[in-house]
């Protein structure tokens, strides 16, 4: 007779599935991990090649960085042929070009072929910049936020 005998099964560790998932996630978290470090890394050389640049075009340049921030979070800071450009997903999607680096009259601040800004068959994707207004400030957070929308 087996009094008091208790009888435990033993568990064998985790299901196939369960493993599935894991390695999954593991492999998720190291992606995540890369796109940050990857949006760090663009944010660094961005701001270093703002740093490059002189006067006025060094303030366009922060001011807009910040308005693109706050603007479009999801864009990721990347430099796009030695300039700063703000992509997603990969592909550019606004940039900022020096007068100074091309020896040109003005700087300009464009959209690439990826941004949503179409407007039947005939719409603007660069813009003269000689200043920031607040005037053109706003106007310029109302196009970065239609470009990824």
């Amino acid at each position: 007779m087996n009094q008091g005998k208790i009888t435990t099964k033993k568990s064998k560790g985790f299901t196939d599935e369960e493993r599935a998932a894991m390695k999954e996630r593991a492999q998720e978290l190291k992606a995540e991990a890369r796109a940050d470090k990857d949006k760090a890394d663009g944010e660094s050389a961005v701001l270093a090649k703002i740093a490059e640049m002189q006067g006025s075009e060094r303030a366009m340049a922060k001011r807009l960085h910040a308005i693109i921030k706050a603007s479009a979070p999801a864009l990721s800071p990347k430099t796009w042929y030695g300039m700063p450009a703000y992509a997603k997903d990969g592909k550019v999607v606004c940039f900022f070009q020096s007068a100074q680096k091309f020896n040109t009259r003005y700087a300009t601040f464009g959209f690439s072929d990826t941004a949503n800004l179409d407007e039947g068959a005939l719409w603007p994707v660069a813009f003269a910049l000689k200043e920031l207004t607040a005037t053109a400030e706003a106007r310029i957070s109302a196009l970065v936020k239609k470009a990824v929308s």
